[in-house]
């Protein structure tokens, strides 16, 4: 009988796995590919469509282009893993057996139990948040003017807050929209926790697409029509009125993930896993947002998509060597720099380039910049389809 292998979940990691896997596995495995949706997303580009929806098309990768025919597709929700059966539970009752299981599930975003965000904000984890986002901006910007134009706020001013803000006002210029902007960080500066360079950068480019920066409060409260910053026992916070709110401001596990019998953290319901990927189970592996994956004492592995693609093929491979008995690879997280969106224009800080190493300027934005943000996410739809599937979307990224 054939040893069964399960992937859950399309995103970068669970993409970068199945096609590992279906290099790795021999003739005596089985490979199943269990997701919600039945595509890729290229999620780390999913602000260009609140701009224009159009731009899904060249996002979006069918599960059929990634796969070979020998690897089987299931479309489904998992809703729970039971360990001591290996079984993987499917929402509508359905289950998929397994002999060795890589959980790459991805996270939903915390709202930290601030009063009315997650029932009022939208949140950008999907194309269908994208297409609602941009929907209701449009929306609101039909019914405003040029004095009382539509109030668009995103909370958050991390990698997604800030792309987020800047494709609003590309789509504001684009069409001529009476809208303002603003985005909101409880921190002292935006992008936090970062070389003060580049966070710079970042808020003169954000300043220059006429999008007005707050920061040092945090949200605290939230209903259908206001924002409330700050605030406390002496104080009252400040309002914020708006039409459309948007939510980027940190990431948790999926609500599934408390049921299973994996050690987590308590808090965020994300796997504990070595820096193998192997989880507390050992014919169970864990891999991208969804895991926290050791990297040394107290330190895990960072929840972004560089990431997640990079230890993709070692997951991949190490189930593999797991099935034939080989010990595990061991994987280190190497930041290769990052690369920020904004808007038509992009900031890059910390690039390496391989074979010269890291790049001599450690801050610069322009055509160098806008160039390596198009070239990393073609690189990466290249690497799980094909070259020519790459340039076609070129004009999109």
């Amino acid at each position: 009988m054939s040893t069964q292998v399960v992937v859950l979940g399309s995103g970068y990691a669970g993409a970068g796995a199945v096609t590992t896997l279906e290099e790795e596995l021999g003739h005596d495995a089985q490979l199943t590919w269990v997701a919600e949706h039945d595509y890729h997303l290229v999620l780390h580009e999913v602000h260009r469509c609140i701009r224009d929806p159009s731009v899904e098309s060249s996002i979006t990768i069918p599960v059929d282009e990634i796969k070979s025919d020998s690897t089987d597709f299931v479309k489904g929700r998992a809703t729970d893993v039971n360990v001591d059966e290996r079984v993987v539970e499917l929402e509508g009752g359905d289950d998929v057996d397994y002999d060795y299981l890589l959980v790459a599930i991805g996270s939903s975003t915390a709202f930290f139990g601030i009063e009315g965000l997650e029932e009022f904000a939208h949140q950008l984890k999907g194309l269908d948040d994208a297409r609602e986002i941009h929907q209701d901006i449009k929306e609101a910007a039909a019914d405003a003017s040029r004095d009382d134009p539509a109030e668009v706020v995103i909370g958050g001013a991390g990698l997604s807050g800030i792309q987020t803000a800047a494709e609003v006002a590309e789509y504001r210029d684009t069409n001529r929209a009476p809208i303002d902007i603003k985005l909101v960080e409880g921190m002292d500066e935006i992008f936090p926790g970062n070389d003060p360079e580049l966070q710079g950068a970042l808020r003169r480019r954000v300043e220059d697409l006429d999008i007005d920066i707050l920061t040092g409060d945090f949200i605290s409260k939230v209903d259908e029509e206001t924002v409330f910053i700050g605030g406390g026992e002496d104080e009252a916070p400040e309002e914020l009125d708006y039409d459309v709110l948007v939510w980027t401001g940190g990431i948790t596990g999926q609500p599934e993930a408390s049921d299973v019998e994996l050690e987590q953290d308590e808090r965020s319901h994300r796997f504990f896993a070595e820096e193998d990927f192997q989880a507390s189970d050992d014919r169970v592996f864990a891999v991208g947002d969804c895991a926290l994956v050791e990297q040394g004492p107290d330190s895990v592995a960072p929840p972004t998509a560089q990431a997640a693609w990079d230890a993709a093929d070692v997951a991949g491979e190490n189930i593999a060597r797991a099935i034939a008995g080989k010990p595990l690879k061991r994987w280190t997280f190497t930041d290769k720099g990052t690369v920020i969106s904004i808007g038509h224009d992009a900031v890059a800080h910390g690039v390496k380039f391989p074979v010269f190493g890291e790049f001599p300027v450690n801050v610069f934005g322009g055509p160098l910049a806008r160039t390596l943000k198009k070239g990393i996410a073609a690189n990466w739809i290249a690497d799980v389809t094909s070259p020519k599937r790459a340039l076609s979307a070129w004009n999109d990224l």
